[in-house]
């Protein structure tokens, strides 16, 4: 009777910790693989099960958030398993050498969300990853994205207000994809290609959403998700590092107004998708600028936006509204906020 191919290959595989980086020649983009993720923990049902909150092995006592920590359950590591060879082309992998984070927002593990914590709270987060870019730059890495998942629906795994932080030996492949662009821009008409966009959002005002400390929050003319908005600093920046105290306050503040207004769309729970995208920590980008983009994925209040078969097959994505028209719900959204 045959034996059943790979059995030991795949025994081995179970038995050791993997974390690596495999090369997609296709789409020319790195995929992280780690079987730790697999151990993590999944929607604990109470605060003393959570590893997020006071006494737990990972906050242990701490009085006082936003902090951070490192992930138990990481993509990346500083010291990654050795590999066992790094395959041939096509097949290709390397080390998964980096740092993954989670950076706790609060010690109050039923806050609904980020704006809950304040604007001054907001900016003490933004300051943490300040301090992690700067820290991750003079490390050697090449990337630090901070990025906050919200909402079942998108699959968040812990309900404490928390977001995270990979610092990456490369480049994420959509921050890859705008540098591309803003390059060829900036070489033909010598000028930043966000500093442009900016302007004529401005210029236009219809999908403006607010103004405020130095920062334009609006929803994009060529949106993506449903309620996808876009922030945007006004002075030309590159890094998060480069912010001066006011313009973290600022930001704070826009990021805050802006949760808050997407809550108030439907009046309920916006899931949502946080990103920053900021320049590489190595070499100089004159022609790039540091931005803020969130994906709001409720199309109605009870209907979600999935990536399906166009968006994920294909790589285009389908609007099923008007930007224009989204942006005026979330400038009411935000007038009944502010006149709360």
């Amino acid at each position: 009777m045959g034996k059943a191919p790979h059995t030991s290959n795949a025994s081995a595989r179970n038995a050791r910790k993997v974390i690596e980086l495999r090369w997609d020649p296709t789409l020319s983009e790195w995929v992280m693989v780690s079987n730790i993720r697999e151990s993590r923990p999944w929607r604990p049902t109470s605060e003393f099960q959570c590893p997020f909150c006071p006494g737990s092995p990972e906050v242990g006592e701490r009085s006082e958030a936003p902090f951070i920590i490192e992930n138990k359950f990481p993509m990346l590591v500083s010291n990654p398993p050795r590999l066992d060879g790094i395959g041939e082309y096509p097949l290709v992998k390397a080390p998964g050498r980096g740092r993954c984070y989670v950076l706790v927002e609060s010690l109050e593990h039923d806050l609904p969300d980020l704006s809950s914590i304040g604007v001054e709270g907001v900016a003490k987060v933004i300051a943490e990853v300040v301090n992690l870019t700067r820290e991750a730059r003079g490390e050697g890495y090449a990337y630090v994205l901070w990025f906050r998942n919200r909402g079942k629906e998108v699959g968040v795994s812990l309900t404490h207000p928390h977001s995270q932080v990979y610092v990456t030996p490369f480049v994420p492949s959509k921050v890859l994809r705008e540098l591309t662009s803003a390059w060829r821009y900036f070489r033909r008409f010598k000028e930043c290609l966000f500093c442009r966009v900016l302007k004529e959002e401005l210029r236009s005002g219809e999908r403006v959403v607010l103004k405020v400390g130095g920062f334009v929050a609006f929803v994009p003319f060529y949106a993506h998700w449903p309620f996808e908005v876009h922030i945007y600093p006004e002075r030309h920046v590159q890094l998060l590092t480069q912010l001066s105290r006011d313009e973290v306050r600022g930001l704070a503040e826009a990021l805050a107004k802006v949760l808050k207004a997407l809550d108030k769309v439907f009046d309920r729970p916006m899931p949502y998708v946080l990103v920053t995208h900021q320049a590489p920590l190595k070499g100089e980008y004159p022609h790039y600028h540091l931005h803020v983009e969130i994906y709001g994925m409720l199309r109605t209040s009870g209907k979600f936006k999935y990536a399906a078969g166009m968006e994920q097959g294909g790589g285009n994505f389908t609007y099923d509204s008007i930007p224009e028209d989204v942006a005026e719900k979330i400038r009411q959204a935000l007038r009944r906020v502010e006149g709360a």
